[in-house]
């Protein structure tokens, strides 16, 4: 398995790379300071996708595909749904980055960008060769590296462990669904809506952190219109 530089889970930087992506500039990635309704009210709207970064217990679990967490049956979600397998090590910033754009078609993508030309190849693929794909993309690789420096601390070394996890949480087709590359399929938490998406993926994400009350070491950001 590859290995690239871990993403810093840095509002700038994530920004800064989707623009580099392709991505339209009326987009950004924030912070979300909190999960009460009165910050979740202070985000941006409308919100498109919420990322979550959250500590593994095991440095290795990061990356492993957890094929025994098939999360939806096979060909149980929408077709429309984009998702992706993570084939490479420290990779899943760049994942949550995809799944959250490419899962808002609403959001303008340069045509010839790295981006769009990745999704124009893999629209039709599997999510397994769309991860085997992302693996030899030479220009994600180059625009991956480049962003991984750019963060505001010391930059770790390829071989070094990771502790953080990055999935996304996104709507479609009246359902949330949670898209971690790990896993054999996108997993479906139920219904939900363009206007309730970021509350109802909190929620999702305070029973996740309620699982070990002494762990503080989780980030909240939102794809969300540039200010």
């Amino acid at each position: 398995m590859d290995t690239w530089l871990p993403l810093e889970s840095n509002p700038e930087v994530l920004s800064s790379y989707m623009a580099k992506l392709g991505v339209s500039p009326l987009w950004s990635i924030v912070d979300i300071f909190g999960m009460d309704d009165e910050l979740l009210d202070m985000v941006p709207k409308p919100v498109k996708s919420l990322i979550f970064l959250f500590p593994c217990k095991d440095a290795a679990e990061e990356d492993k595909p957890k094929e025994e967490q098939t999360g939806a049956a096979e060909g149980a979600y929408p077709k429309e749904l984009f998702f992706t397998r993570q084939y490479i090590h420290n990779a899943c910033g760049t994942i949550a980055l995809i799944h959250a754009v490419l899962n808002n078609p609403d959001i303008e993508i340069e045509e010839g960008s790295v981006l769009k030309n990745y999704y124009n190849t893999a629209k039709e693929l599997s999510p397994e060769e769309r991860g085997r794909l992302l693996d030899k993309n030479e220009q994600f690789i180059k625009a991956h590296e480049e962003n991984a420096r750019e963060g505001q601390t010391a930059t770790p070394a390829v071989n070094d462990p990771v502790y953080h996890h990055f999935v996304a949480f996104v709507h479609v087709g009246g359902k949330l669904y949670e898209l971690d590359g790990r896993k054999g399929a996108p997993i479906e938490h139920g219904s939900s809506s363009p206007e309730t998406m970021l509350k109802d993926a909190v929620q999702v994400c305070q029973k996740h952190i309620a699982k070990d009350p002494t762990e503080v070491r989780f980030t909240l950001l939102g794809l969300a219109p540039t200010q």
